[in-house]
């Protein structure tokens, strides 16, 4: 399934509420104002393989089969891409376009005129707005290992003009807890600003570690398990599995040495005109 391919429809699983976005010092206690009960599983997927760009090869958790889209989610790959595959000049409208390295660097030039390499760590967020072209290369040999992640733009924002920042892994805030290791890729201790609120972790656990918070009310989630396993919420999760819970408490164990993606989003609430490289 490519980028490209025309994919319809909404997952909303729950009504859109403004809430505050969580602190890196509630990453460390699981403290965060959170709903009194459990979450609960809406759905587990698993993460699909497809070829996209020039040859480069993602794992896609959406848009597939099981799960369209995650409003105010558009598409979310786990790419692992090595010279000289990649994802060449190409236009984007209407989302923001958001990669998070974990391995490797990637080469980001763009229609305005921006240059720059982002390595393990860093970010890159492309708000195409009204439209822009760019391009994603690999700009390391080997594995170039990241996150790709498409955020819709509400409707009133569509004809924003586009923009780009990158940010060095230098510069984002981590949390060493002996057991775990916390980044804050987005949130308020986050030096990246999108035009959605988005609270998105990059959470490393040794064996037996635990780890706990809360979906807050409102928001639509996702936790993705890039290696290791996990138990939460009656469930375990291997590599390239993901559970979406409902708004409620979450508390995470990990079976061996894992890192996990843990990602929610206030929804829009709008309809998703997924067209290609086009969110209209």
């Amino acid at each position: 399934m490519r980028r490209r391919e025309l994919l319809g429809g909404t997952l909303m699983l729950g009504a859109a509420a403004c809430v505050d976005p969580p602190t890196l010092a509630g990453a460390r206690t699981g403290a965060h104002t959170r709903p009194a009960d459990a979450a609960r599983v809406v759905q587990k997927i698993t993460a699909l393989p497809a070829i996209d760009g020039a040859g480069a090869t993602v794992q896609r958790l959406f848009p597939s089969p099981e799960l369209r889209h995650l409003d105010p989610f558009v598409l979310l790959d786990d790419f692992d891409v090595r010279r000289p595959a990649g994802f060449p000049d190409h236009p984007h409208r209407g989302f923001e376009a958001f990669t998070y390295m974990i391995e490797g660097a990637f080469h980001h030039r763009d229609s305005m005129g921006n240059d720059s390499i982002i390595g393990p760590g860093g970010t890159q967020r492309f708000t195409s707005g009204r439209g822009a072209r760019h391009s994603e290369m690999p700009a390391s040999d080997g594995r170039n290992r990241g996150l790709q992640l498409w955020v819709n733009l509400p409707g009133r924002l569509k004809r924003i003009e586009p923009s780009y920042v990158g940010i060095a892994g230098e510069r984002m805030p981590v949390a060493s807890l002996g057991d775990r290791v916390i980044r804050e890729v987005v949130g308020a201790s986050s030096p990246v600003v999108l035009q959605t609120e988005v609270d998105y972790l990059d959470v490393e656990l040794l064996a037996d570690a635990r780890f706990e918070r809360a979906v807050p009310d409102g928001h639509n989630a996702l936790i993705y398990l890039l290696d290791g396993e996990l138990e939460l919420l009656g469930e375990r999760l291997r590599g390239g599995e993901a559970l979406l819970p409902t708004a409620g408490n979450v508390v995470i164990r990990a079976r061996a040495n894992s890192r996990m993606l843990w990602l929610s989003g206030r929804p829009h609430g709008e309809p998703i005109r997924h067209r290609g490289p086009f969110v209209d």
